[in-house]
């Protein structure tokens, strides 16, 4: 399955982006989804993810209460809401995939990887 991330851009501290995860080539509805972010020169860190039916999700502490993982597996797409962003929020976002039946923190459990889009947050 291939990935394509949007929905990133410039945003004001306190406020509000969406992005979105769109596959091809595949049903994206029977993977695992996961999101993960990367600052230039620093490891890729953990932010969502989401088993295949959405019944299961899971945050890293840092975006717990603030952001949203969501899916549309009759769109084929998966999304993340952020909500009270902050400047340390800005970082490149990447949508990613996996047929596991379990979700995961460990970027190395999956296969599917899209090229990202950029968030920024202004203060």
């Amino acid at each position: 399955v291939q990935l394509v991330e949007s929905g990133g851009g410039l945003a004001q501290a306190g406020g509000s982006l969406r992005l979105s995860c769109e596959g091809s080539g595949g049903r994206l509805g029977v993977y695992a989804a996961g999101w993960f972010r990367t600052v230039s020169g620093e490891e890729r860190e953990y932010v969502a993810s989401m088993d295949w039916s959405g019944s299961s999700t899971d945050y890293a502490d840092s975006v717990k209460g603030r952001f949203t993982i969501a899916r549309d597996n009759a769109k084929n797409t998966v999304y993340l809401q952020m909500n009270s962003l902050e400047p340390e929020d800005t970082a490149r976002y990447y949508c990613a995939a996996a047929l596991k039946s379990r979700i995961s923190r460990r970027s190395d459990e999956y296969p599917y990887w899209g090229r990202g889009t950029q968030v920024t947050i202004a203060s």
